[in-house]
This record gives structure tokens, sequence and C-alpha cells, in this order.
């Protein structure tokens, strides 16, 4: 399900880094055009730099109640048209994902990385 790779190769001289604060608050869209929120955070592979993770945000109502949802970055594609990402699933998958609580995150370590993405079928 990586769909990353599918990106177009840029136009030579095209800008092609953002900013991870630019990425924050970005639009997603799920696979059927519904919109699933926020990206609220990024979380990335220490050792090789890269990003693993969104965190967006659900549920909720003026932060109460509210539960974050890891998802593998590569579930993830630019989407122009959209003004932000479309994700490679959509709401019911998202209301069954792992998540957590604001104020109990995970250790996100292997095994937690290795269930978020067998949740979501994609390569860690």
């Amino acid at each position: 399900m990586s769909t990353n790779a599918e990106a177009p190769a840029a136009p030579l001289g095209a800008v092609v880094l953002i900013s991870a604060d630019d990425v924050r608050g970005k639009a997603v869209h799920g696979r059927d055009g519904d919109k699933l929120g926020t990206i609220a955070k990024l979380i990335l592979d220490e050792r090789t730099g890269q990003i693993a993770y969104i965190i967006l945000p659900s549920g909720g109502f003026l932060g109460l109640g509210q539960s974050y949802h890891p998802i593998p970055w590569s579930a993830f594609r630019l989407s122009e048209t959209e003004g932000g990402y479309v994700a490679a699933i959509d709401r019911r998958l998202l209301e069954g994902a792992p998540s957590f609580r604001p104020d109990s995150a995970p250790l996100f370590d292997e095994t937690y990385g290795r269930r978020v993405t067998d949740y979501y079928r994609t390569a860690p």
C-alpha cells in the first residue's frame, strides 16, 4: 500500500522539500474523499530521519475526549487538488485503528510500530 512511491518525479528546479511546521495542520482526506482531519504531529524515525507516522486527532470537543491516531506515512500521498494529503484509508478503518489519548502517548518502539503497520497493512 506504499503510496508515496507513486508520486511523479518533480520537474527539474521544482521545490520538493517542506518544513514539518508546514505539514502540521494540512488536511487529510480518505480514499473516499471525506475529510478525516488535519495533521497534528509527525513522528520521525530517529535512525533514518524519515517520517514514520503522522498523528491524526479525532473526536472530542475543544480538546476534551480527543484521541490521536498514528498512521504510517507510507499510507499517504500528496494531493494538489485537495490541498493536503490523501490517505489510503477511510473513516470506518480509522474508527477501529490504534489510538491514544493526548495525555498518554505510547512508546513508539518496534512492537507498537508493528501493531500500527499490521493494522493498516503497510510496510514498516
